[in-house]
């Protein structure tokens, strides 16, 4: 069964990303702000953006010999002057692909260069050493190679050095067809599940996305001012934060990291009222005492995405601060696809209750206090269907599989991975285990790798185990036990500064869960402590690692 979008198709622009980013919908004049550095307070205009970027575009082709289909990386954190190489990078006709600043290894830097073949590199000085070295494996020249900033550094010139005063670029144009084949981005996921894969966005992937954004959010305008606290290499910055506050008309203002302190004076300062951010940021607001020191009250709501916001913590927070949050889902390979109905525009308010869960599902609710995970509306433009082994119908929990202008163009040099996860009519397997019921709602419940025998759902068990009074964070895995011929839960947990760890505590706390699940579903693993859930920046676990760390864990000890 195919579900179509509730809501009405809306026009997709059949033009490239420069054009439609600079295509300026709400009438902003030339002298609007349009991004600041929250530190020094450095600043670009709409109109100094676009003649910025587009000098910046004339250098890359005039004095480096940058052609139409190059590939230009930038290795930097977060700056003012990101945008300028990204659009002008766009506007020459480029590929750009960003790579991540808080890599920890050369070897991981070099195959981000290596793998899409990029040519032209522009490093944050701060990175320089790793930069250069990581460059000379990739093979990419010295005279391609510029810097952030204003100063040379051993021979390296600032990228402002190739702006010439009286050229511009005409940025390339695509025809429509040109426009859904050709790659913009190379985007890199997290590798929390496997080594980095590049995702190839297109002029089309982006745009689609764009406008089912800003059709979505009806709260965004030139009247807002923006932050994201996430890197610029993540897909959900580089849309929700670089492109929207071009289409909006907003004042975003940009930070290089993101301490709590730094970004709390900013809030108060520049009176920022959207935020787009990770759940660790939001944990850290309720847990971090210093946060109470700031007035943040000019803030609306905080779009949270990456990974699923725990249920206590988004009621702490708003008990806290009083601030709304919305949860949005997608990915990297698709863009942001389902929102809560509360912000979309003419859409019912985004209030949940049992009458909106499917049947099947209350007493299930009831007996556990287990919320759904997100519920959303498929956006416009888009059709999804559910997978088992047949395509599901209405309240049958399955795969969710997704088709629309946005869905990436496939894993750069992986076909074997693309054609893995897009099927012959174009849609895209999102992994998780979903459900559909008659108005439209998408009830999120877990990634389809993390079920355990087929059957357990570990966020289920999650959940419960950190209403726990000693549990403060919690992972379930699924671990292959001889003895049963099967994989069966076990679980990680961090327990609170006021417990010790313990055989008995241990116990406790597996019967707590034991008691509550059916019987397929108990902790047959066991509890393990440890300090600290390996996360990645953005909060997603890094499952990878834990499940490397479950093989050679000598506490295991099967009941």
């Amino acid at each position: 069964m195919i579900f179509n979008s509730k809501y009405p198709d809306i026009k997709v622009p059949e033009v490239g990303i420069y054009q439609y980013v600079t295509s300026n919908p709400n009438k902003i004049p030339d002298d609007k702000t349009i991004y600041v550095d929250g530190i020094t307070g450095k600043s670009y205009t709409f109109g100094e953006f676009k003649h910025e970027s587009k000098k910046f575009a004339a250098g890359l082709q005039d004095k480096l010999g940058f052609k139409r289909g190059d590939v230009l990386a930038i290795f930097s954190s977060n700056q003012i002057d990101y945008p300028i190489i990204l659009f002008g990078t766009i506007a020459a006709g480029g590929k750009v692909t960003m790579a991540n600043p808080k890599y920890k290894t050369i070897e991981e830097l070099i195959y981000h260069l290596t793998d899409p073949g990029a040519s032209f590199l522009i490093v944050d000085p701060e990175f320089f050493e790793a930069a250069i070295e990581a460059s000379i494996n990739a093979n990419i020249p010295a005279s391609k190679i510029l810097l952030f900033g204003d100063k040379e550094i051993k021979g390296y010139k600032p990228y402002r050095s190739i702006l010439t005063c009286d050229r511009e670029i005409e940025p390339i144009n695509y025809t429509p067809e040109e426009a859904k084949s050709t790659t913009a981005y190379i985007v890199y996921s997290s590798g929390t599940t496997g080594k980095p894969k590049g995702v190839e966005r297109t002029h089309t992937n982006v745009v689609a996305g764009l406008i089912q954004l800003i059709t979505l959010d009806s709260k965004l305008g030139p009247h807002s001012t923006t932050m994201g606290i996430t890197q610029f290499c993540h897909g959900y910055a580089l849309d929700h934060i670089l492109h929207a506050t071009l289409i909006y008309g907003a004042t975003t203002i940009i930070h290089s990291n993101f301490n709590l302190e730094t970004i709390c004076e900013s809030i108060q300062k520049y009176k920022i009222n959207h935020i787009c951010a990770a759940p660790s940021f939001i944990h850290e607001l309720v847990n971090d005492p210093l946060a109470q020191n700031f007035d943040l009250s000019s803030v609306d709501r905080i779009i949270s995405t990456a990974v699923r916001l725990d249920d206590n913590l988004e009621r702490k927070f708003h008990e806290m601060f009083k601030i709304q949050i919305i949860e949005a889902y997608g990915s990297t390979e698709i863009g942001c696809v389902l929102r809560p109905p509360g912000t979309i525009k003419n859409a019912a308010p985004g209030i949940i209750s049992l009458n909106d869960v499917p049947p099947v599902y209350i007493s299930w609710l009831l007996k556990q206090l287990f919320l759904l995970g997100s519920i959303g509306i498929l956006s416009p433009n888009m059709k999804a269907k559910i997978l088992s082994e047949d395509e599901l119908g209405y309240n049958e929990p399955g795969e969710l599989w997704v088709h629309g202008l946005n869905i990436m163009k496939g894993y750069f040099n992986h076909k074997e991975a693309t054609d893995a996860v897009i099927d012959k009519d174009g849609f895209f397997s999102t992994g998780d285990i979903v459900s559909i019921d008659e108005k439209g709602n998408y009830f999120i419940f877990n990634r389809k790798a993390d079920l355990i025998n087929y059957k357990v759902i570990p966020f289920e068990l999650e959940l419960i185990l950190l209403t726990h009074d000693a549990v403060t964070d919690a992972v379930v895995l699924g671990y292959y036990s001889e003895k049963e011929a099967t994989e069966i839960p076990i679980a990680y947990v961090v327990i609170k500064n006021l417990y010790e760890e313990s055989q008995s505590l241990a116990r406790e706390i597996q019967s707590f869960v034991d008691e509550k699940v059916a019987p397929h579903k108990k902790l047959r693993g066991g509890i393990l402590f440890i300090d600290k859930i390996p996360k990645s920046e953005t909060g997603k676990i890094l499952k990878l690692d834990l499940k490397e760390k479950l093989k050679n864990d000598k506490r295991i000890k099967m009941n």
